[in-house]
């Protein structure tokens, strides 16, 4: 037996135990059968392993091969297959190319014998062509499988089988106790008597066909019957004579022929030689017990066979033998030298590229073709060429699970090929992991065959980029789908596609594929131009015009007029990009025939699918990508809204870095100005075609139902619209009004998701840069001015428009309607004295020590809660939002401190030892105003309280940033330092006037400015001052005298002692409306807004409070 070695670099099975590690069990795995039985089942039903697992449909063949011949007739049949394969191997893609072998005009053989049959310098070759020629006649059931030659004394076996007695009887002497083609168990006591029948059919037939030259009797000195090597063996032995010459050859008689040439004689003996050494090596390799001799003959017959010249024929009729094959196969289980296997499979892959029925042969048993996998993945690379040509499944492949194996063989650098395979290793695998990827998909697991690792690595990715310029096209195809499949995993691995990519071999390819093929084709280029750089994106898209042997523009305009609804939107996207690479000129067949693609598809509803690509590919058009392909053209939008969202700074700017100018930033002024130039050249192509028929068919898509359509038309309609603003006025902007704006401002008003309503205001925002379009908007002013309100705390744009709106006539005043939302009597609790509004809840103080919490958000003004523990009187109320509590100043003398996270609850108590007319607070103290001049500063770590600004009275104040402003009495106002004590006058007080004061009722800080409220001096009831250098910025005329006011974002609302709240606009300064508070004779005591400004809520002397809202 073999012996086995030591240090296995590939799996081996040098005896029965390594043998059966690989081999499943015998009751699942079938044994080998005789060919002719797989022929007959073949006529009745497709060919079927007997496993069910293997069922190659040949894909290097284009035509069906023929059956598999039976083990006696396989002389004929391989010469018929032989023939017939290479035929098709012409037409195949990957197939190297092979010098044709010369025939004869009557098909006859590779070459003619000498006449006489003295001239072979071996000896009776004449004779053996004779023979060969006789043996094509022959019936096979005359032929013993064993011997190939006829029946001396046939004896037919219990399985059905015949053979020749000499033979069979030495095949069981050596130990084995089966049949050889049908592998069942034998009674091994004694063979049956001769088969009468068969051997007079076979007299008879040799009476009217005598041989030319008796065959050669079988003698022991000439063994030619398999030996077992061991009991699991499954080798059928060759033929001691397995080589048939189709060529004529005299007859015995010395008829008439040419005497043959000297060179004919040569050649001749050469391959006579030749023919005997391969008989020696093939005999070796099939009936050697010691491995090293078999793998000396595997050697050796490669060796013949590259030397083979003319003699190729006749050595493929020999090794395409199931039982040669089965011998390169046992080398397979049991080497273990590099070489060796390299060799075997490189002769098992010249064979299976020639005969269908080699193929059959290593599928018919499963732990053959496993053997090969486990080879491949221990690193025989040569083995995927051998497992392509057996044309596996891809169900098959999966279960194999070689994905990774292959991807590490597409990685691999390119080596030489060392035994000179018919396919290269690195197409086969690619072609193999392109049927995985394009046919497996993902699982239910949602896994999928290929780990996301594997294929998002740049290595992978730019070894597969340098298959796309292999000389086969089936391999650039399956290779250009890898990338795809690549690019959807990760989209960052485009940039390294287009640094290896040669376009020129794929844009070549796709005049002779398939429609299918063409599509992915298209599919292709149109993923590797959306590229972060325009400049990068296109130099792709120039090679895409200017490379190929064709115009590229022409073909995709003839495929674009014939491709189906769902392919059309990617192939007229291309074409109107390669359009757009120069000027866009007024007439163009190319985008012309694009767009009308392109607006065919939005318009037809009943391919939802091909209106979803077409919104997608113009949203594509502006060129905006980021590093990994993700089209920015909605997050740029939004950022023309000014939305209030938290953006990732730049990697530079997270990390305090600086960055460096110079010559990055010309590079990035100059991507600047292409990335303009592109979008505005799309942009004009899109609208400018039939006067807007691309928003028209858009304006139908934001009609539908489906999610992703609505999300991508409405990114093309709010694009198109502001570059419509941005172009040369062509009339075309009022048509997309027309169109649009109905359904941009449904959008507006109830789109679900913020960011649709963002949009469809940036769209609304450049229909107003002219007349007409603010008098469309007007009509929808109310829907308008509601959503804008809103947005505004989340949008600056819908602020900007807000304030333009304001600007019309007609429009601003409808703008800031108010409605009273509710109102709570609390007259039983006295006057309502101080209010302010947190989050959603209102706090109240009244005149007798009452504190209430009112809802502030649905159920506007709900009493929630009430708490009495002051003993007199509120006189003010101020909030802390960073602490989130209420301070309460009152005339009992005290400041309470309230906690409100679970319900209103007192938490600390003050004592201020004199009443608090006003409070303010802080997070390290609060200031008060005292019955007497001045105001108290307490710190609430205790201690006494220090008096400020002693020679004031203080009437009203605000505190910030350590600075307490303060209106007194006598009109004046003081900002006071708490930190040094300086002082410093904004406004200078007024005597008395008349024996009556004019004091500054209340104040109030917003957005840097002082807003001061009193009696009308000088005409203005209101001053605006800048808090920072104290000048008058402003002032609003209000005949009435304020007693309190209050600045939102927009308004400012002045309440009077006439019970009257006047409202006026903050940045015009004009007076917009006016409501009434209380009944009569009451005055606003105190008023507060919400966080938004939507909602005013004022306390009056008659003890109510009244909640307005901005409709």
């Amino acid at each position: 037996m073999w012996a086995e070695a030591e240090g296995d670099l590939y799996p081996r099975q040098g005896s029965i135990k390594g043998r059966r590690e690989l081999m499943r069990p015998p009751s699942l795995y079938p044994q080998r059968v005789s060919p002719h039985l797989i022929v007959q089942q073949q006529r009745q039903s497709p060919l079927v392993g007997r496993s069910g697992r293997w069922s190659p449909a040949p894909r290097l063949r284009e035509e069906p091969s023929p059956a598999t011949p039976s083990d006696d007739s396989t002389e004929d049949s391989s010469i018929e297959l032989y023939t017939g394969k290479q035929e098709k191997q012409a037409a195949s893609p990957l197939s190297k190319p092979r010098k044709a072998q010369p025939r004869d005009d009557d098909g006859a053989g590779w070459a003619r014998s000498s006449p006489e049959p003295s001239s072979s310098p071996m000896g009776g070759y004449a004779d053996l062509a004779r023979q060969q020629q006789q043996a094509a006649s022959t019936p096979k059931d005359f032929v013993c499988p064993i011997t190939s030659q006829v029946f001396d004394d046939p004896v037919t076996l219990e399985t059905g089988q015949t053979y020749e007695r000499r033979a069979i009887q030495e095949w069981l002497d050596r130990g084995n106790a089966t049949c050889p083609i049908t592998r069942q168990h034998l009674n091994v006591g004694s063979l049956p008597k001769t088969n009468y029948v068969l051997k007079r059919l076979i007299a008879g037939w040799l009476e009217q066909n005598p041989p030319a030259t008796p065959a050669p009797p079988i003698t022991p000195a000439t063994p030619a019957l398999p030996v077992a090597r061991t009991p699991s063996a499954r080798m059928e032995a060759p033929p001691p004579l397995p080589f048939k010459i189709n060529s004529p050859s005299p007859d015995n008689t010395g008829s008439q022929a040419s005497a043959p040439s000297p060179t004919s004689v040569i050649v001749q003996a050469s391959v006579d030689s030749a023919i005997g050494e391969l008989r020696a090596a093939v005999s070796c390799l099939c009936t050697s017990e010691e491995l090293a001799e078999s793998e000396k003959s595997v050697l050796r017959i490669e060796r013949l066979w590259r030397e083979a010249g003319a003699a190729e024929h006749a050595f493929f009729s020999a090794l395409a033998k199931p039982a040669v094959i089965n011998g390169f196969v046992e080398i397979l289980f049991n080497s273990v030298s590099a070489q060796v296997l390299q060799v075997a499979v490189f002769l098992l892959a010249e064979l299976a590229s020639r005969d269908d029925g080699v193929v059959q042969t290593l599928t018919r048993v499963d732990t053959d073709v496993d053997c090969l996998v486990a080879l491949f993945k221990k690193g025989l690379v040569e083995a995927v060429v051998l497992i392509y040509l057996l044309s596996p499944t891809v169900e098959q492949l999966v279960e194999m699970d070689m994905a990774e194996a292959l991807v590490a063989a597409i990685r691999r650098v390119e080596e030489e090929d060392a035994v000179n395979m018919c396919v290269k290793p690195k197409a086969a695998s690619v072609n193999l992991l392109s049927q995985i990827l394009s046919e497996a998909g993902v699982g239910v697991d949602n896994t999928t065959p290929v780990p996301r690792s594997a294929l998002v690595s740049e290595r992978f990715v730019r070894s597969t980029a340098l298959v796309l310029d292999a000389e086969q096209v089936e391999v650039r195809v399956a290779g250009m789908r890898i990338l795809l499949r690549c690019i959807a995993e990760d989209g960052h691995c485009r940039s390294s596609i287009v640094d290896k990519l040669a376009l020129g071999p794929v844009l070549d390819a796709f005049h002779v594929v398939g429609d299918a093929d063409k599509f992915d084709i298209v599919r292709f280029l149109s993923e590797i131009v959306k590229l972060k750089k325009r400049s990068a994106a296109e130099r792709v898209l120039r090679a895409i015009k200017e490379g190929g042997s064709f115009s590229m523009m022409h073909t995709l305009l003839v495929y674009l007029q014939s491709t189906t609804p769902e392919q059309s939107p990617v192939v007229a996207g291309l074409l109107l990009q390669l359009d757009l690479l120069v000027e866009p000129r007024k007439i163009s067949m190319y985008r012309e025939e694009a767009m009308d693609s392109l607006a065919d598809c939005l318009k037809n509803s009943d391919f939802p699918r091909s209106q979803l690509l077409a919104a997608e590919t113009i949203m594509n058009l502006p060129g905006k990508f980021s590093s990994s392909g993700r089209p920015l053209a909605r997050s740029t939008l939004l950022k023309l809204a000014r939305v209030k969202e938290r953006y990732r700074p730049p990697q530079s700017q997270e990390l305090g870095l600086s960055v460096v100018r110079g010559a990055d930033e010309d590079d990035a002024a100059a991507e600047d100005k292409a990335a303009w130039e592109w979008e505005r050249k799309t942009a004009y192509a899109v609208v400018s075609h039939e006067f807007g028929l691309a928003l028209e068919a858009l304006s139908e898509c934001l009609e539908s139902k489906n999610a992703e359509l609505f999300a991508a038309s409405l990114v093309c309609a709010v694009w198109l619209v502001h570059m419509l603003s941005l172009l040369p006025d062509t009339g075309v902007l009022g048509a997309a009004r027309v169109c649009l704006l109905r359904q941009l401002v449904l959008v507006l008003r109830s789109a679900k998701h913020g960011s649709d309503r963002a949009l469809a205001m940036v769209a609304l925002r450049s229909f107003m840069n002219d007349r007409e379009g603010m008098q469309d908007i007007a009509t929808y002013i109310k829907d308008v001015l509601r959503t804008l309100r809103e947005l505004k705390k989340s949008s600056g744009l819908a602020f900007e428009m807000l304030k333009l709106l304001s600007d019309g006539q007609e429009s601003s005043i409808d703008m800031w309607n108010h409605k009273e939302l509710n109102q709570a009597d609390c007259s039983s609790n006295g006057e309502v004295t101080s209010i302010v509004y947190f989050k959603n809840y209102i706090f109240s103080g009244h005149s007798d020590g009452t504190l209430k919490v009112w809802e502030g958000s649905e159920n506007i003004l709900r009493l929630v809660q009430e708490s009495q523990e002051h003993t007199k009187a509120i006189t003010s109320l101020s909030i802390l939002p960073s602490e989130e509590k209420l301070y309460s100043g009152s005339m009992d003398r005290t400041i309470r401190v309230w906690q409100f996270r679970d319900g209103l609850r007192c938490a600390e108590v003050h004592d201020t030892r004199d009443p608090v007319q006003n409070l303010a607070v802080a997070t390290a103290m609060a200031c008060f105003v005292p019955q007497g001049a001045g105001v108290k500063a307490l710190s609430w770590n205790g201690g006494s309280p220090r008096v400020v600004n002693p020679g004031k009275s203080v009437r009203s104040m605000a505190l910030l940033h350590g600075k307490l402003f303060c209106g007194c009495n006598d009109g004046s106002i003081q900002e006071v330092d708490l930190a040094t004590g300086t002082l410093a006058v904004i406004q200078v007080g007024n005597k008395r006037i008349l024996g009556k004061s004019n004091p500054v009722y209340c104040l109030q800080l917003h957005d840097g400015l002082l807003y001061t409220g009193g009696a009308p001096l000088d005409g203005a009831s209101v001053k605006i001052w800048n808090s920072t250098n104290y000048n008058l910025v402003g002032s609003i005329p209000s005949p009435a005298e304020v007693r309190s006011l209050v600045v939102s974002a927009d308004l400012v609302y002045l309440g009077s002692r006439n019970g009257a709240v006047e409202i006026w606009s903050r940045e015009k300064l004009i007076k917009i409306g006016a409501l009434q508070a209380g009944g009569p004779g009451c005055r606003v005591q105190c008023m507060a807004v919400d966080a938004d400004g939507d909602v005013l809520v004022v306390g009056t002397s008659d003890g109510r409070i009244q909640a307005w809202g901005l409709t």
